[in-house]
């Protein structure tokens, strides 16, 4: 590679198109009722038609047309109410029937986009350019013998939306942030689970470089397969140096298909740029035009669960939190489906926050489960944190011994345990004034200090009083009380 002049790529802007390839999690495949499950013996998952024996028909999975819908709207598309189906010809040894079932001139959704936030605060928003509705491979294993490399055939036929973006992203980050967004929306929808690890979504990206200031696109480079977000992040940057030392060193950029070394972090030649007359895209002669009408379409989207934007914009605007608080939540769907519920039960919205994100996560992140798995239900949470505003438990002692015994999952209420464990906050004014009398005694020479200005050492009686209570006071009093009694002296 051409060693760049310091500032050269500073000359340049960087053009990519996503390609997002999402399984969907219907139970059959998408034009047979063999099973989509992933996970079973190689080949246990097929039958003559995901096998494309001649004289085999297909049938449409409308599950599979359902989701697409469902991804569609989430993406602001336009749904196309007549779409239909073609062969994508070509040739690869996991491919049984010799083409792909896919879409052409009549995808399901058309235009759309999605709005991206990035590190600097600022938000994007990225033009989609079609969602459409295919079939998957099967997979080849080429590490699993000495001289084959051996096929297994259980994904061929197993349903695909290919989400294809605009040549919008101008960052790796960018890139990032996108398919970020996109992983989380097919989840919130329960269309896919996601797991790039498993293959569950996989993406091509598509990447050029232009002049600053320029128009038209310059050649592009695909990259194939990337299999998580950093992957595609790192495969653009690569790109991107490799192509602009390419150009300033006098060359070409030539059309061709890459392949990405996650270990290197480098690209490769994989084959030279199929364009679509390479393919012979004709219409697909086993399968009718799928129509849909506009009360399927609100069906569907009736059916739809509140989505990240919908649930940022009610948290920050209707519940009063923080930007970054609401972030936090919608992050995920379980804990947004957790966080949900528990304002049911609840108006103190800025402690249902920070009890998630604070004891919650950390509980799920220590323990290496799902929020699903958590044993403290919403309601139960919601009871904490009403004995914290009711004065009868302090926050801390809260955390450190209520929380513990709740998220054990009893049938206990918050109330009951906090009885059982004697943590509630004594209403005995006298006992708390024997308290506030031990711990002044106990640092006289800190009273003093005190009295001479240094107001610091209050923190130092109040972990005293704290102790000598074991955690049964009402901090607010109690502060108001150390300080009535110092001022007294």
């Amino acid at each position: 590679m051409t060693v760049l002049q310091s500032g050269a790529s500073d000359k340049y802007e960087l053009v990519v198109g996503l390609e997002v390839h999402a399984q969907l999690s219907t139970l059959s495949k998408a034009f047979s009722s063999d099973s989509a499950a992933f996970g079973a013996g190689a080949n246990e998952h097929v039958s003559p038609v995901s096998l494309g024996h001649p004289g085999t028909l297909p049938r449409i999975n409308k599950k599979m047309v359902e989701y697409a819908v469902k991804m569609g709207l989430a993406c602001n598309c336009t749904i196309n109410l007549q779409n239909t189906f073609a062969r994508k010809n070509y040739f690869y040894a996991d491919l049984p029937k010799g083409y792909q079932t896919t879409q052409d001139q009549q995808p399901i959704c058309l235009g759309g986009s999605v709005t991206v936030k990035l590190a600097d605060g600022s938000s994007k928003t990225i033009a989609i350019h079609h969602i459409h509705m295919e079939d998957d491979a099967g997979k080849s294993a080429h590490d699993q013998h000495d001289h084959y490399s051996l096929i297994d055939l259980n994904r061929a036929g197993v349903p695909l939306i290919e989400i294809v973006s605009e040549p919008d992203l101008r960052s790796a980050e960018e890139a990032g942030q996108f398919l970020t967004e996109i992983r989380r929306l097919l989840r919130y929808l329960d269309i896919c689970d996601g797991n790039m690890e498993e293959g569950s979504v996989r993406c091509d990206a598509n990447i050029s470089i232009r002049l600053k200031g320029a128009t038209s696109f310059g050649n592009r480079c695909e990259v194939k397969n990337l299999n998580s977000i950093r992957n595609v992040q790192r495969a653009i940057e690569h790109e991107f140096e490799r192509q602009v030392a390419v150009i300033e060193g006098g060359g070409h950029i030539d059309q061709n298909t890459l392949n990405f070394n996650a270990d290197t972090g480098e690209t490769s030649v994989l084959r030279s740029k199929e364009m679509a007359n390479d393919y012979r895209y004709f219409p697909e002669p086993d399968l009718l035009p799928v129509q849909l009408t506009e009360a399927y379409v609100q069906q569907v989207r009736d059916s739809m669960p509140a989505l990240p934007n919908h649930l940022l914009e009610k948290y920050t605007t209707k519940l009063g939190l923080s930007d970054y608080d609401a972030g936090v939540i919608i992050a995920d769907k379980d804990f947004a489906a957790y966080f949900e519920d528990l304002i049911k039960h609840t108006t103190n919205y800025k402690s249902a926050a920070n009890w998630v994100m604070g004891a919650v996560r950390s509980y799920i992140n220590d323990n290496n489960i799902s929020i699903a798995d958590i044993g403290i239900k919403p309601v139960a949470l919601a009871e904490l944190i009403k004995l914290v505003d009711d004065g009868k438990v302090n926050n801390s002692i809260a955390a450190q011994k209520l929380f513990p015994a709740l998220v054990k999952g009893n049938d206990k209420s918050a109330d009951q345990l906090a009885k059982e464990l004697n943590l509630i906050i004594s209403e005995d004014t006298g006992q708390l004034d024997g308290f506030i009398r031990a711990a002044l005694a106990k640092y006289p020479e800190k009273v003093k200090e005190y009295q001479k200005g240094k107001k610091g050492v209050l923190g130092l009686f109040m972990g005293e009083v704290m102790k000598l209570s074991k955690g049964k006071i009402d901090p607010q009093k109690t502060n108001q009380l150390l300080i009535k009694e110092l001022e007294s002296k």
